[in-house]
Formats: C-alpha cells, structure tokens, sequence
C-alpha cells in the first residue's frame, strides 16, 4: 500500500505537472488533520513525516522530558519516555508516534478531500503562473460555449473567456470551432486563475500582421501604430527601414494574398495599411486614404489640423458616420477638422472681410493709411479686390504706393498660409 502511494503520487505529478514536493506535503497535511478527526489531539501539537522511497506515513507527538507535567499536551515525565526511548534524558525532546493503520470513515474521508484540494489549488497555481507571464501573446484554443454573450474557449491546460466586449459585432463562431485571440489579463481568484482574451484589440491586428509577414519579424518593416474599431474597421501604420522594401506593398502581399489572410481571420474586417512619416502633414495624408487631400494646415501648440478635400472628397474623408476621420485622427494622435473647398474658400471670404487694413498692412505709413479709409478701404477684402490704378486714382497715392500696398496686402496672406500644406 505504501508503494502504491509513491505511485499515485508519481503519475498525478506526471499527468498534472505538479511538483512531487507539493503533492507529499499534501499528504502530510492531510494525516494531521485526519488524525485531529480520528484522535483528537490538538493538531499544532502533531508532525507528519512521509518517506519518499519507502511510502512509509509517520505520524508523532513532540513533548519535552521533564520532572512535573505543567502543559501535558507538550510535556511528558521521563519515565514515560523511557518506556519509548530508553536513551531518554531530561530536557530531551522525544516523538511519541500514533498508530494509523485505521482512521475511520471520517477521517479517511478528511484526508482524502484535503488532499484533492491540494492538488487541485496547485494545478490553478500552476496554471496561473503559465498564462501570468503571457499578456500580449496570441492564444490559440477551441470555441466551448456561449453564455450571455461571453466566448469560452479551451485552450488544453485552462479555459479562457472572450467577454462581449472584446468581440466583434461581426463575428460568430460555433462550438468545436478553432479561434485565436489576444490575451490580454490574467487574473488570480479563489476559483481557478481567470484567463481573458481579445479579438478587437488593436495588439491582436498587430500580432496577426507579424505572422503573415516575414519582413515584420525580420526587422525590416515596423509596425509604428495600429487603430481599430469593433463595427470592423482599422488603420495600421507601417515603416520600412530598407528603402528598397515597400512596407504597405509588403503588407498587402502578391494580389492581397496576405492582407486576405488576416482580413479572413478577422470576418472581413477592412484594414487600410498606411505608409507611416515623421512629416506629420505627410502622414495625415496617408492616414486618411482612400480620400484626396487638396490641403493641411496646422496648429502645432494644440496639435489639431484642417484638412480641405475636395467638394466630392468630403464624405470619403468622413467616412461612414466619421468613422475614417476619427480612426484617422487616433492613428496620427492629432485632432483633425475636415471641410470642403467650398465651405473653407466661403469661411475664408468672411475672414479676410473682417481683417483691418491697420491689423494686415501694418508696413503703410500713417497718412497713406488714413487716405484708404477715407475712401473706403477698410478690410484686406477691400484692398485684395481693388487693382493698382484704383489706389492711383486718390489723390496723394503714387504708382510706387499702389504696388506696395497691394504687395503688402499678398504678402499678409502669404504669411497666413505658412503653416498650411497645399496637396498637388
């Protein structure tokens, strides 16, 4: 019987990855507390040892040797102990050893059910420390059910979750069905360790591109950034360190052979690679494709734009419900606002309507300034209206005077469009 525990204790090591250690210190647990059902001794009083070659379980009482019993649950008179160890002395620690060939029903029971939860509170713990250290990996499992909305998919040693929130409004999957996912926490409970997984994360799109192509993982393409949206869809931001390499062409794949291979994984969701720039006016261009961009023009202090498309551009740019636009704006971290030529020529108009000629033409002298109000030049619109020989028919304003104010007048707009990029 007792190499029979050496061998159960061998194969649940085996099959479960538990440490012998820990199953013996199990067993050992277990016979002190079944002893406590069985002889009811105070188990703080009470040692297990277990002899891992033989099997052979001791059960023993630690009492000191003394003269006069004063806590005779830890003291024992010498004549006593002699009878146990003849070598006994006085002030000797001796093990006084029960017998526990029977236990009884209950006691058995107490250990038995001691020990499987042992072993099962050191499966979780290693379970746990398994999927702790993998955050940010890709998980492959077996779809095993559905409830309430949540995914539960077995990846072989534990189940894991993928809560409602991290699915796809477009996705579905059926029991039985392979699935990756992204884990993303992994959580410790007096359950068993919860394991939670993603499928809209952004790391997860990341991860599916570097299995699809090579150049990511060999260091010549870099991912900069990636964005998405669970209604399906996403931008990714890619860089090529070899100038040689396309890194969108690469992405992509002969006839889209990769890209379709992710955008297959993720039910059709629609991914627009971008090539990454430092130049962030380049870069904003880039993000919002498949829209045609007439012009940019930054405010770098808030780090927002405005983007001017094209009149037929405008709802390409905005995409279905904004949807380009905003995935375009976390893609570059800026704050994008996007109008059409027509509505930015309109606001431009009242602008330049309101702007005095003593704000814009500040380079005029005071008098040559007093006769164009006076004869009712009041705006820059004014003066960008008029030609020279307008400003040649008043009375005091030379042809020299007239080219200067209306170059003064170009130049106040010149330095208005400085922070703006025109798109050929």
């Amino acid at each position: 019987m007792n190499h029979d525990l050496i061998h159960v204790i061998e194969q649940i090591g085996r099959e479960k990855g538990i440490d012998k250690e820990i199953l013996i210190e199990a067993v050992k647990t277990a016979m002190l507390s079944a002893s406590k059902k069985r002889f009811g001794y105070n188990i703080n009083n009470l040692q297990a040892d277990f002899d891992d070659k033989t099997g052979k379980i001791k059960l023993f009482s630690c009492k000191e040797i003394v003269k006069d019993i004063k806590d005779k649950d830890n003291e024992i008179l010498l004549e006593d102990a002699i009878k146990i160890d003849p070598k006994a002395s006085l002030g000797d620690k001796i093990e006084i050893p029960f017998e526990i060939e029977d236990f009884g029903r209950i006691a058995a029971q107490t250990a038995k059910q001691i020990i499987v939860q042992k072993v099962r509170e050191a499966e979780r713990d290693l379970i746990f420390n398994e999927f702790n250290g993998r955050q940010g990996e890709l998980a492959n499992g077996i779809v095993q059910r559905e409830e309430k909305g949540n995914i539960f998919v077995d990846l072989g040693k534990a189940e894991a979750i993928i809560p409602r929130r991290e699915q796809s409004f477009r996705e579905s999957f059926r029991r039985g069905e392979r699935i990756k996912a992204y884990i993303i926490d992994v959580k410790k409970t007096s359950k068993g360790p919860q394991i939670f997984l993603s499928r809209t994360h952004p790391v997860f799109l990341v991860k599916l591109f570097e299995l699809e192509v090579p150049e990511i993982d060999e260091g010549i393409i870099e991912i900069k950034e990636a964005v998405r949206e669970p209604t399906g869809r996403s931008k990714i931001a890619v860089f090529s360190k070899n100038k040689d390499v396309d890194p969108v062409g690469a992405c992509v794949g002969i006839r889209g052979s990769r890209v379709q291979s992710i955008v297959q994984e993720l039910r059709g969701e629609k991914i627009d690679i971008v090539e990454w720039s430092e130049d962030t006016e380049t870069f904003a261009i880039n993000a919002l494709s498949p829209a045609k961009i007439s012009l940019v023009k930054l405010n770098r202090e808030d780090k927002s734009m405005e983007v001017i498309v094209n009149d037929d551009q405008l709802s390409l740019a905005i995409g279905k419900k904004g949807q380009n636009v905003r995935l375009a704006a976390r893609l570059i971290h800026w704050k994008i606002d996007i109008k059409s030529e027509s509505q930015y020529k309109s606001e431009q108009e009242n602008i330049e309507g309101t702007i005095s000629i003593t704000q814009s033409l500040t380079g005029l002298g005071k008098k040559t300034t007093e006769l164009l109000l006076n004869n009712g030049f009041e705006t820059i619109n004014d003066i960008l209206k008029a030609d020279i020989k307008t400003f040649m028919s008043i009375k005091g304003i030379g042809e020299k005077t007239a080219e200067r104010i209306k170059s003064l007048a170009e130049n106040y707009l010149s330095k208005e469009d400085d922070n703006s990029k025109i798109i050929p």
